[in-house]
């Protein structure tokens, strides 16, 4: 049976689209990109002040929270030729991390870290975190595109001395695409569902519907007509800080497996 038949899907990644799009005509749906994943451009000179300044610098935490953030500073480092005496900055201080892909490149250049979010949420990160001292701490927490207010919100309630890095720069998909989808979902109601696939993308639609006034529209639509759905744990929670109830994720991080479980859990209200 084709899961998906007679439902007309947004995707909002920038990449890999052509497969999904295959995926959902396999399961007799349709489906049309509207990308609201924007431009993210790593900042070299930022970057390099971050990892130099660090190593003259005492800092009693380091928060890393995307595996590719935490590379790239070891990748520039390595290019400094200081990626020892960096490595070595980290091993002293304490160190959390969000994320699998985090861990792993912690487990590579064998750096110990103290606290972990196995499902790689925040929410679970700083559940954990909840339970230490950060008063007069200094803590140096690596985002990825954008600002965290959670984040921030949290070590400032804590008491923490906080320093936030911000490796590269995110950049708003265009608003004439993202008035376009906001039209097709609260005035045409094209879609049945809508699929994210970063945190990023999720972000930039509410970012966008604030601004406008459309937000609580918005929030309702998913309410009513719209399935909410993400690739997994870090996205669906972007949704749910946006105020989204309904959010649909697969527990295994795929593309594939989101178009599936998708499809599985419309057919149950059919």
């Amino acid at each position: 049976m084709e899961l998906l038949s007679h439902c007309h899907i947004a995707l909002t990644a920038s990449r890999k689209v052509e497969e999904m799009q295959e995926l959902i005509r396999k399961q007799g749906g349709t489906s049309e990109v509207r990308s609201m994943q924007g431009t993210v451009t790593e900042d070299e000179a930022i970057i390099k002040e971050m990892i130099l300044s660090s190593l003259h610098t005492h800092h009693d935490w380091f928060v890393f929270t995307t595996g590719i953030g935490l590379q790239t500073f070891l990748t520039h480092a390595e290019q400094l030729g200081v990626k020892e005496a960096f490595i070595d900055k980290l091993r002293q201080a304490r160190i959390a991390v969000r994320g699998y892909k985090a861990i792993a490149a912690l487990k590579k250049e064998q750096i110990p870290y103290e606290v972990a979010s196995e499902d790689g949420t925040t929410k679970g990160l700083l559940h954990k975190l909840d339970f230490i001292d950060f008063n007069d701490q200094k803590v140096i927490v690596q985002l990825y595109g954008i600002a965290s207010p959670e984040m921030e919100a949290f070590f400032e309630r804590k008491g923490a001395i906080l320093t936030t890095w911000l490796p590269y720069h995110h950049y708003a998909p265009d608003g004439s695409v993202v008035d376009h989808l906001l039209n097709e979902l609260m005035v045409k109601k094209v879609y049945h569902a809508i699929c994210f696939t970063s945190a990023l993308q999720v972000k930039a639609l509410f970012k966008y519907a604030k601004k406008h006034g459309r937000e609580e529209d918005l929030k309702s639509c998913f309410e009513t007509d719209v399935i909410a759905t993400a690739v997994g744990k870090v996205t669906a929670e972007a949704l749910t800080e946006s105020g989204v109830i309904r959010v649909v994720f697969p527990e295994k991080e795929r593309m594939g497996a989101m178009i599936i479980h998708l499809g599985k859990y419309m057919e149950q209200y059919r």
